[in-house]
């Protein structure tokens, strides 16, 4: 039996272009989504629409990278976060506005945003099917489709009110085609005291390189124009699983030994979280 088209995706079908001809609109046919020129694009039992072909993007999350992060998420430890993205999306857009989430993972930041806006409807993108079928059954108005934020977006011009970056890589001359003249993008990243108690315990995982904020200001400058940059830092408690699983979302677990971070002591009990929350507006 073909799967039906998910209530949250038809809002996104006027909006949607083909990822092969760039035709307009995508419509659905038999478990799939078809552009006019017959070019055709499954839509998964789980929910979610499957936009990425050709050579897949290797960066997105693994199956255990997606169980840590689900797991962790949960517990509420980066609740703060996402209540500063919400309360900024909510300051820019509209109750009935779209907002398109890059690099979206499970969906976490996604929900928080349309939780903030009742009308709002949602499309995240992500290159991990395993994170999409999250990300698809998360909130009620999210859709989801898999796709590499470095191409070109599946979407028409002008058709976002609010653009989510959280903790994800940046196409900053998409992001700007794809927002509204008045639409802001919201850009969260680590600063250098982020996990510090963790980092430096466990040598392997990824380090912050202190010219990323130089870097992404260069990279926005052309596009966009800070209009307000919120920091969020405050310290939290974490459990041994807790610790585990904030390792273990992360891309340097694929390269770490699970048991090495076993050992007692390895880990810390009590973490930093430092990010800074910064909305854009299109230049």
């Amino acid at each position: 039996m073909p799967v039906l088209l998910p209530a949250a995706l038809e809002p996104f079908l006027d909006l949607l272009r083909c990822p092969i001809c760039r035709a307009p609109r995508l419509d659905p046919d038999r478990g799939a989504l078809r552009c006019p020129a017959g070019h055709s694009f499954d839509i998964a039992r789980h929910g979610y629409v499957s936009l990425l072909t050709g050579t897949r993007a290797t960066s997105g999350d693994d199956a255990a990278m997606v169980r840590s992060r689900d797991r962790f998420l949960s517990t509420g430890r980066y609740t703060t976060i996402r209540q500063a993205v919400a309360s900024l999306a909510a300051g820019t857009a509209s109750e009935h506005g779209t907002v398109v989430d890059v690099g979206c993972g499970t969906g976490y930041y996604l929900a928080g945003v349309l939780d903030q806006l009742p009308g709002a409807r949602g499309l995240g993108l992500d290159s991990s099917v395993r994170a999409l079928r999250s990300a698809a059954r998360l909130h009620e108005r999210a859709a989801a489709a898999s796709w590499d934020v470095f191409r070109p977006f599946p979407l028409a011009d002008g058709v976002a009110d609010v653009v989510l970056d959280v903790f994800a890589p940046r196409n900053p001359s998409e992001f700007h085609r794809v927002l509204r003249p008045t639409g802001r993008l919201i850009v969260v990243r680590p600063t250098g005291r982020h996990l510090a108690e963790l980092r430096g315990q466990v040598p392997a995982l990824v380090t912050i390189d202190p010219a990323k904020e130089e870097r992404l200001h260069k990279g926005l400058d052309p596009f966009f124009e800070a209009v307000v940059t919120e920091q969020i830092e405050y310290s939290t408690p974490l459990t041994g699983q807790e610790a585990l699983d904030l390792v273990g979302m992360t891309p340097s677990a694929r390269h770490l030994n699970r048991a090495d971070l076993d050992d007692d002591g390895v880990l810390p009990d009590r973490v930093t979280v430092s990010v800074l929350a910064t909305a854009y507006r299109p230049r």
